[in-house]
């Protein structure tokens, strides 16, 4: 819990009434609008949403700058900031309750070695392999498994049924015999802090060096990540999504839902991949900030053009 003004140093704001005049309730939990009371936080990112906030019961209101001055700018509760959103998603990491100490499910199977950091948590049925390390503050889900060669850093959550660490999908070619042979899949996989890893998500060891996952990335359900890929810091990857061996993921991209890449691609920093683009092997996208869509992927005013002329040609066919 906190006070109001506790929760205006914690989003580095300003409250806008003077201490002796602010709510004396204390703040437990946030809460969308119609479910507020005095103890809940609430965020407006628009005018409409600001006054159903106001006429609502809650004890603290978590308002854009852009808003400022409210017609009710005199109101007690009223805290301004840069993103609402982001303020209202710390102020909910803040209340969440967080373990003190580390806690391993009777049904786990700890191979070992293992190492746990503090107030880290293991679920059901959860397998580690040798020598697995995780480290401080980690939540590990229900039927998660984290092979031999494994390493997470602080800080990291791992959603149920979530494979890491598993044999990556690389074979040599007999030239005359056609027969396939598994490529020596011995390398590892680093987690860095703050990654968090959706249900049932795959992600592969590196076959001889490493595949890692850089620090504050965030994946999806359902995505999986070949070997030796390397995806950078603050990247966002959405459902369904699948990215091919030895594939660089620069920082700060973002991947739609459905992207596909092939191996040995680069989607430069900042880059936008928009659902269901696919990137060709060995093709290097880059431009911060630049969106990419379509299959093959490429600018996206260059695939509207090209969608637009798509249809212009089926209707001068059809007619």
């Amino acid at each position: 819990m906190m006070t109001l003004h506790q929760l205006a140093k914690l989003v580095g704001a300003e409250l806008t009434a003077p201490e002796a005049d602010q709510p004396s309730a204390e703040l437990t939990r946030v809460s969308h609008l119609e479910a507020a009371s005095s103890d809940a936080i609430v965020f407006a990112s628009d005018a409409r949403t600001l006054t159903s906030a106001l006429a609502s019961p809650a004890g603290a209101i978590l308002a854009a700058a852009k808003l400022f001055p409210a017609a009710a700018a005199n109101d007690s509760r009223l805290i301004y900031v840069t993103d609402a959103r982001y303020a209202f998603a710390l102020a909910a990491s803040h209340l969440q309750a967080q373990p003190t100490e580390s806690e391993v499910h009777p049904t786990a199977v700890l191979g070992k070695g293992v190492t746990l950091g503090k107030a880290t948590t293991i679920g059901p049925h959860a397998v580690l392999g040798d020598g697995v390390h995780i480290g401080n503050h980690c939540a590990i889900g229900a039927h998660v498994t984290l092979y031999t060669g494994t390493t997470l850093g602080d800080h990291v959550v791992v959603q149920a049924g979530a494979v890491l660490g598993a044999t990556g999908f690389g074979y040599a070619c007999h030239a005359d015999t056609g027969e396939y042979l598994l490529f020596p899949q011995q390398g590892t996989l680093v987690i860095e802090d703050h990654v968090d890893i959706g249900a049932t998500t795959t992600i592969d060891r590196g076959a001889l060096g490493e595949t890692r996952i850089g620090r504050g990335t965030k994946i999806d359900n359902l995505v999986h990540i070949g070997h030796n890929c390397t995806i950078g810091r603050n990247v966002v990857i959405a459902a369904q999504t699948g990215i091919s061996g030895s594939s660089v993921v620069e920082d700060g991209a973002i991947l739609g839902g459905q992207v596909g890449i092939g191996e040995h691609a680069t989607v430069g920093r900042g880059v936008i991949l928009g659902g269901g683009a696919g990137v060709l092997s060995g093709k290097k996208m880059h431009g911060p900030n630049q969106v990419f869509w379509g299959r093959p992927a490429r600018p996206l005013k260059e695939y509207l053009r090209d969608l637009a002329r798509l249809r212009g040609g089926r209707k001068g066919s059809e007619a």
